[in-house]
């Protein structure tokens, strides 16, 4: 049996065991095979008289840097992002996110190969949007997010879209190596854990890229941009525990909406003061333009909760041994695995060996470097 028709049987079956529409399943399939339809060898694109000198500039960037996860970073040498599609669109799918009104933690949704994940997307942003309508109706947060990236864990040669190399720059470096992370480690119902692995890796490999090139400027202003993600990520923990608080209180409903909605405008007023300290860089407005609910509070959670931990580890261990901490984390059950955790992240937050971010305070940056959205049940950025 062909492996699209494995596919396909899979998720048939899938469909009446996860309680999620067979319709659900065939418009991820649908959208799985629009991508494999369409995608091209990037050496067959860059040959293309068509193809515009910006695109053609980003795909060999694309391909440098696939080069340098595989050699420096090793990530997969695989058939991942070795082929283009241009999807005219500016989004590969859109997630959903949902949380009960009275929790911080995220609904969750279980599927074949990536098991269970806090989202669930389309690849239609109607049908996403139907879908939020229906939990909001049913009374939970929900908000709804445009991904520029995802990946099949493998299970097909992802190629690269438009979407991701829509910003250029940097941000194709961090995309890729995040991406491709994913597909070094995943592990089954554990998505805290698999974007804080992921997440590390991206920084230390998009650091890593800047210092081989030399530039200087360049390695300030990105070290400064992930000093105001950890003073952003900061600010979203807080916020979760506060609520926590709240929720797990005895009061009537109608107190906690109210204390829930007092908490959001501290949260609002805390970051006018923490953007005035950057200077007036603008990086999270957009967050905060929109509707703040738990729903969008657990859509950043989820990339937060572990990593300042993940990155003392990095620090620490360098890549192979940080490697190897993690892929052992397989062996263990969630409690002693959170156990585990919690450790790593307590010496990420400890004076004596490190700075507050997931940085030891001996280990200087430059010498670190130098050793070396459902889609379908895959994972989204």
């Amino acid at each position: 049996m062909s492996t699209l028709r494995v596919l396909i049987a899979t998720l048939c079956i899938s469909s009446v065991l996860s309680g999620c529409s067979l319709s659900y399943y065939w418009q991820a399939v649908g959208g799985q095979l629009d991508l494999l339809r369409k995608r091209m060898p990037i050496e067959e694109v860059l040959e293309r008289a068509e193809t515009s000198p910006r695109t053609r500039e980003s795909l060999r960037q694309v391909l440098e840097i696939r080069h340098f996860a595989t050699t420096e970073l090793g990530l997969p040498d695989n058939g991942s992002y070795r082929s283009y599609v241009d999807l005219g669109r500016a989004y590969v799918v859109w997630n959903v996110v949902a949380a009960e009104e009275f929790s911080v933690e995220p609904i969750s949704w279980c599927f074949p190969f990536a098991g269970c994940v806090s989202y669930r997307g389309y690849f239609d942003e109607q049908a996403a949007r139907g879908f939020s309508a229906h939990l909001d109706a049913e009374g939970f947060d929900t908000t709804v997010g445009g991904t520029t990236a995802y990946s099949t864990l493998g299970y097909f040669a992802d190629p690269v879209l438009n979407t991701m190399i829509e910003s250029g720059g940097l941000s194709i470096v961090a995309l890729l190596i995040h991406e491709l992370a994913h597909q070094r480690f995943y592990l089954q119902d554990d998505s805290e854990l698999n974007e804080a692995f992921a997440t590390a890796v991206e920084e230390y490999g998009t650091e890593l890229w800047l210092m081989r090139a030399g530039d200087q400027d360049a390695i300030a202003e990105y070290r400064a941009r992930m000093r105001r993600r950890t003073d952003f990520s900061k600010l979203v923990t807080d916020q979760q525990e506060r609520l926590r608080e709240v929720f797990d209180r005895g009061d009537s409903e109608e107190s906690k909406r109210v204390a829930k909605q007092a908490s959001f405008d501290v949260m609002r007023t805390e970051y006018e003061a923490l953007r005035r300290t950057w200077g007036g860089v603008t990086d999270y407005d957009a967050w905060f333009d929109r509707p703040l609910n738990n729903a969008h509070l657990v859509s950043v959670a989820t990339y937060r909760r572990w990593l300042p931990g993940l990155r003392w580890l990095l620090e620490g261990q360098g890549l192979e041994g940080f490697y190897g901490e993690i892929e052992a984390l397989e062996d263990l059950s969630l409690s002693e695995r959170h156990a585990r955790l919690e450790e790593w992240l307590g010496e990420a937050f400890n004076p004596q060996t490190a700075d507050g971010t997931g940085r030891t305070v001996a280990g200087a940056e430059p010498d670190r470097l130098s050793t070396a959205g459902e889609s379908l049940p895959w994972t989204s950025r």
